[in-house]
C-alpha cells in the first residue's frame, strides 16, 4: 500500500478518479472538523453515489476504516 492512503482526502481522491470519466474534474478538500467533500462534474455525480447509494455508501465505509487507524471519524459529502 502507497503513503498516499494513509492520507483519507487523497485516498477519496484517487478512488472517485477511477469511477468517473472526467478524472480531471474531481475536487477533494478537507476541512478541519474532518469532513472531506467530494465535487466532481455535474453528469458524473450519479456515478459518484450509485444505485440507491450504494457506491457513496462503499466510500463512507473505506473512509471510515481509514480514519479508524488514526481514531478520527470522517464525514464524505457529495456535493452537487
Amino acid at each position: 500500500m502507497t503513503e498516499n492512503t494513509a492520507d483519507p482526502r487523497a485516498l477519496i481522491e484517487q478512488i472517485a478518479k477511477w469511477i468517473v470519466d472526467a478524472p480531471d474534474q474531481v475536487f477533494v478538500e478537507h476541512f478541519d472538523d474532518d469532513v472531506i467533500e467530494l465535487e466532481v462534474a455535474e453528469d458524473e455525480v450519479g456515478k459518484v453515489i450509485g444505485r440507491q447509494g450504494r457506491t457513496v455508501r462503499a466510500l463512507r465505509t473505506l473512509l471510515n476504516a481509514a480514519g479508524a487507524r488514526a481514531r478520527k471519524r470522517y464525514q464524505l459529502e457529495v456535493i452537487d
